[in-house]
């Protein structure tokens, strides 16, 4: 066992690991960030997606021992102080952008680190960035319309 020092959703963190363990096992299992979804542990189909140090990545291939010292951020750290949603959150609503669900919270990491890059992206470069993460329900149009609601070019 190693001990990890992270920051998790603004919360210092402390963690006794195996040396193998993939992070999506840590947040899930030790941590109990059940927004982080097992898909399938090969890094295809987006599900585990978290920021880390803003960035999106997939949690399941991603050891746990490289994220010491790092910031690491699940959907249960999106809310304000005051319990609003994120605009991203609020967008995939806004546009009906969830079905089942399992998929959202890894394509809502991906559109807050596409926010914080603080540039607006075109409907082609958003569905090259959200191409990363597989969706069984939606067909992805909502899901590209609530992207777009919160980081597209818009026509004047």
């Amino acid at each position: 066992m190693k001990i990890i020092h992270m920051t998790v959703n603004g919360q210092p963190r402390e963690v006794a690991v195996e040396e193998g363990e993939s992070l999506t096992d840590t947040l899930r299992e030790r941590l109990g960030l059940t927004s982080v979804k097992k898909g399938c542990e090969a890094g295809e189909c987006g599900a585990c997606t978290v920021l880390i140090d803003g960035k999106a990545v997939n949690s399941c291939i991603y050891l746990t021992v490289w994220a010491d010292g790092k910031r690491i951020l699940t959907v249960e750290g999106l809310r304000d102080d005051c319990g609003e949603l994120h605009p991203v959150q609020k967008a995939f609503v806004e546009e009906a952008a969830v079905q089942c669900g399992f998929c959202t919270p890894g394509l809502v990491l991906t559109g807050v680190e596409l926010v914080n890059s603080g540039r607006t992206y075109t409907r082609e470069e958003l569905r090259e960035r959200s191409s990363g993460h597989l969706c069984r329900c939606t067909g992805y149009e909502n899901i590209l319309n609530a992207l777009e609601r919160v980081v597209g070019k818009h026509d004047s």
